[in-house]
């Protein structure tokens, strides 16, 4: 990055008679964002990044133009107890960028709009300020992810924390492990169309107007039945990132916290291609009550704001729940899709048996149509008693899969449910 660049441009700014060649800043960028910069943008991402690279950028400059030192409120920029050197703030744009040239100071605003890229792309933005002190007044804020990718050329994904309550989720699997009825398929099918043709509907077709910037489904059935590996193949196909919502995280008992606990996965997710998983979405998206009292009220302004948020997203959202019945009413009329996962039948549950079973153990074929027909499990029970039973012939070093085993493999499963396990009739 030409930081040494950068400082003889501003310096010659200001007439300092130092020497500097017509640098074409924009070009730093091109290649790492993937499109094109202005000479005005590549200065300002420049002049944000920089004192992240370069400790007291600013003091250095301001002591060479100014040897004398004093006060210079027209450059604006900040310091705090944590960190001494200078912090450019909109205002240190202005000045460095434009002068006292009034109609530039003005048209560098449109660079800190919401609907510039900067800020739909979490590049960089300002941050607030109070009430009455100049917009233009804010510390330019530069996330790490932006760092990250302007000096290395490469997305850094964020990490599960306060400021990111969301985690990270992935499959082995792919699409010909999960086994689910033909009319479920078809819906899931509607939404893999969905990411692969919505620019082409939205820009080519200009469908934009009708269309909502972003696609909401709604994951119903027991657990164990594919909804969250639905979600994360959806992720595995197209390339994009699959992040869990940690509802613990998110949801306060504080008035107004868990709404911008939830603002935060929405900032950081906007035009990233993520896709956002709500498991439990009862907890967040459930029937807002009758009101009774103030408790009842925040909590159906919580649901309120949540139905807008989704609304206005521009990605893919998918809630998960046991029971459909759970959900406001609000947010069932604005789902693209609602998804019914049930549990497997008879010949679905003899295909994800014999799916499970390893090729290195032995198992009847016989044996697997009884456990298929006589035991109502989901994919998830299934892979868990494979598992236990395969830990156990490991351990006996066998490889014979016997009914015997099965048997005690589905009663301990049975035991977590704390359901009656009895053994058919052969």
């Amino acid at each position: 990055m030409p930081f040494q660049n950068l400082k003889e441009y501003i310096l010659h700014q200001f007439n300092t008679n130092k020497e500097v060649k017509e640098y074409t800043f924009q070009n730093t960028f091109s290649e790492v964002l993937g499109r094109e910069t202005s000479h005005e943008e590549g200065i300002i991402l420049l002049m944000t990044l920089a004192p992240h690279v370069i400790t007291g950028f600013y003091d250095n400059i301001l002591k060479e133009l100014y040897p004398e030192g004093g006060e210079f409120p027209e450059w604006g920029g900040l310091k705090n107890d944590t960190y001494r050197s200078m912090q450019p703030t909109g205002e240190t744009i202005q000045y460095i960028l434009a002068g006292k040239d009034m109609q530039k100071r003005l048209k560098l605003l449109d660079y800190f709009k919401e609907d510039h890229w900067f800020f739909t792309d979490q590049i960089l933005f300002i941050e607030p300020v109070k009430e009455g002190m100049p917009f233009m007044s804010g510390k330019l804020i530069i996330p790490k992810e932006s760092i990250h990718q302007l000096l290395y050329g490469e997305a850094l994904k964020p990490r599960f924390g306060p400021d990111f309550p969301a985690k990270l989720i992935h499959t082995a699997m792919e699409w010909k492990d999960l086994v689910l009825n033909a009319n479920t398929l078809n819906q899931i099918n509607h939404i893999r169309l969905w990411i692969k043709h919505k620019d082409v509907l939205r820009k080519d077709w200009g469908m934009a107007k009708r269309m909502p910037p972003g696609y909401k489904a709604l994951f119903y059935g027991p657990s164990g039945t594919g909804k969250t590996l639905t979600a994360s193949l959806l992720g595995k196909e197209f390339g994009r990132p699959v992040y869990r919502i940690d509802l613990s995280q998110i949801i306060s008992k504080y008035i107004g916290e868990t709404e911008k606990n939830l603002e935060k996965v929405f900032i950081r997710a906007e035009n990233k291609n993520w896709i956002l998983f709500f498991d439990e979405a009862d907890a967040l998206f459930g029937k807002r009550s009758n009101t009774r009292n103030a408790q009842d009220r925040y909590a159906n302004q919580s649901v309120s704001f949540l139905l807008q948020r989704i609304e206005y997203f521009n990605g893919l959202v998918i809630l998960a729940s046991n029971y459909k019945n759970n959900i406001d009413q609000a947010f069932i009329r604005r789902f693209n899709a609602i998804i019914t996962f049930t549990k497997p039948n008879r010949q679905e549950r003899l295909q994800l048996w014999e799916m499970a079973i390893p090729k290195n153990i032995n198992a009847s074929k016989s044996e697997l149509v009884l456990i298929a027909e006589k035991f109502e499990l989901t994919g998830a029970q299934i892979n868990n008693i494979i598992e236990y039973c395969c830990l156990h012939l490991a351990d006996q070093k066998r490889n014979n899969l016997e009914l015997k085993d099965l048997f005690s493999a589905i009663k301990v499963e049975f035991l977590k449910e704390e359901k009656i396990f009895v053994e058919p009739k052969l």
